[in-house]
């Protein structure tokens, strides 16, 4: 099954980074953010991935391109025929696509556009500035036996996200809220899962928004489900985040590091 980053939006309320790179490439320990995300799917066995690019994709593909001049000690050699050596050549077992899917392009579209490459398959869904622990084997497990198009890891931040209204079985999800109507109330995290009937509902559109008419539509269908996740959760939208998450990398407390 392959992973779907969402990796192109602009980042705005992070400028003092996102103005030089794409807010997925802010680092924590000296990583990316999108690296960790690809490293915590990989625990569970998760392997290929299909990053959205957009507003500085370049720098999304030079690091993969140049990725073990990241991660390894490298020597060059001038005076013996130019060589690179690598040192301690770390090897990941990923293969990753990296994607053009428009750099004003909104979710909805950006998803639209890398059909072809998930095909007819159920596919991981996420976003490319936040991370968790979530269980990622009882999220896939409890959607298979939801039957639903799209199932959403939930969590309770207390503010500022658009929020779900629940079904009277507390597990699908009949409306979902841009904005929040008090604190405690369940967001959309990410860390989805979706079937393929879910590009029935997309369409090749700049201005489609994933997290409103796609969204919605699903839930007036009955076809949307929430996993309820009371575990960590952080987005890196802020600086004040960026410093979080970086306190708890170097404290060695970062609850979504398995490996």
């Amino acid at each position: 099954m392959k992973v779907v980053i969402l990796a192109g939006g602009f980042g705005t309320r992070i400028s003092e980074e996102s103005y030089i790179k794409p807010k997925p490439m802010i680092e924590i320990g000296e990583a990316p953010i999108l690296w960790h995300i690809m490293k915590y799917y990989s625990c569970y066995g998760f392997n290929e991935f299909v990053i959205c690019c957009g507003y500085k994709g370049y720098v999304i593909k030079e690091y993969f391109a140049d990725y073990y001049l990241h991660r390894s000690d490298i020597t060059f050699d001038f005076a013996e025929d130019n060589k690179m050596i690598v040192h301690n050549n770390i090897a990941e077992p990923w293969k990753v696509t990296l994607v053009d899917t428009g750099e004003k392009a909104q979710t909805g579209a950006r998803i639209h556009r890398i059909h072809k490459y998930v095909g007819n398959e159920s596919f991981m869904l996420t976003y490319g500035d936040g991370i968790s622990n979530v269980d990622i084997d009882q999220l896939l497990e409890f959607h298979k036996k939801g039957q639903r198009t799209v199932t959403m890891t939930a969590i309770q931040p207390g503010s500022r996200f658009g929020v779900l209204d629940f079904d009277e079985d507390s597990i699908g999800i009949e409306k979902f809220q841009e904005k929040p109507k008090e604190d405690g109330a369940w967001i959309n995290a990410g860390f989805m899962v979706a079937e393929p009937k879910i590009f029935d509902y997309l369409r090749d559109d700049d201005n489609l928004v994933f997290e409103r008419e796609v969204l919605n539509h699903l839930a007036a269908d009955h076809m949307l489900a929430a996993y309820k996740h009371t575990g960590f959760w952080q987005c890196m939208d802020t600086m004040r985040d960026k410093h979080l998450l970086e306190g708890l990398w170097e404290q060695g407390n970062a609850p979504w590091k398995k490996w």
